[in-house]
């Protein structure tokens, strides 16, 4: 999809230095940052999903007490 938006001169400058030293276009670069930005944006998503299939397998399959709550803080902390 073409878009028009507005960004800093100096974060233009530098997408345009890491382009051409990449051998890519603005817009690899600009899709490959919002990619990854948005991907580091949605680990609230990933969390909630595995959330779903621990309830859906129920108590018999979830693992206990310690394990439960430090797989969740992991999981909570980790950069999606």
């Amino acid at each position: 999809m073409k878009t028009a938006v507005s960004v800093p001169d100096e974060v233009f400058a530098k997408a345009d230095r890491l382009a051409r030293s990449m051998g890519k276009s603005r817009s690899e670069v600009y899709s490959a940052a919002l990619r990854e930005y948005v991907g580091r944006h949605a680990s609230d998503e990933v969390v909630d999903a595995v959330n779903r299939v621990m309830e859906d397998l129920g108590e018999a399959s979830a693992p206990h007490g310690f394990v439960r709550r430090a797989a969740r803080r992991r999981l909570e902390s980790a950069d999606w």
